[in-house]
């Protein structure tokens, strides 16, 4: 993790309005990219990648936070009021070019998919559902109403 993905963090997470919102923008802004960054053909040293992250998050945020739990964030109901805020995907869009906005989507129902898999329990709540309504809108978009003949 160098200086400039750290930078680009802190733009977005100082775009917030209150000391919980920034928080949040934070912990999202940090799971999309640590997401991201698994995607690559390359191998991962996962100790030494959760290492830098884990110290950046505890210079950020302090104590009690790691990688494991901002993805627990990610996760739950609590990341569907920023990843649905225009606010933040502008913030984030601008901060983070090389995670475009388009695959945030992908990115949480990857991170919902590990959690499931690590639980063993069904993938279900606002989150799910959310993913759910996008896929079938984009769906939708790409087939057209169901009503229109050829």
């Amino acid at each position: 993790m160098d200086t400039l993905i750290k930078d680009k963090i802190l733009a977005v997470t100082r775009q917030g309005r209150t000391r919980a919102e920034s928080t949040d923008w934070f912990r999202v802004t940090v799971g999309l990219v640590y997401l991201a960054g698994l995607m690559t053909k390359e191998a991962i040293d996962f100790k030494t990648v959760d290492r830098d992250f884990n110290r950046f998050i505890y210079h950020t945020i302090g104590a009690g936070h790691t990688i494991t739990s901002i993805l627990q964030f990610m996760s739950g109901r609590r990341v569907l009021p920023v990843v649905q805020s225009e606010r933040f995907i502008a913030a984030f869009t601008g901060a983070c070019p090389d995670v475009p906005a388009d695959s945030i989507p992908f990115l949480l129902e990857l991170n919902l998919g590990v959690a499931k898999n690590i639980s063993k329990l069904e993938v279900e709540g606002p989150l799910h559902d959310w993913l759910e309504a996008r896929k079938r809108a984009q769906k939708t978009r790409e087939e057209g109403p169901a009503d229109e003949g050829i």
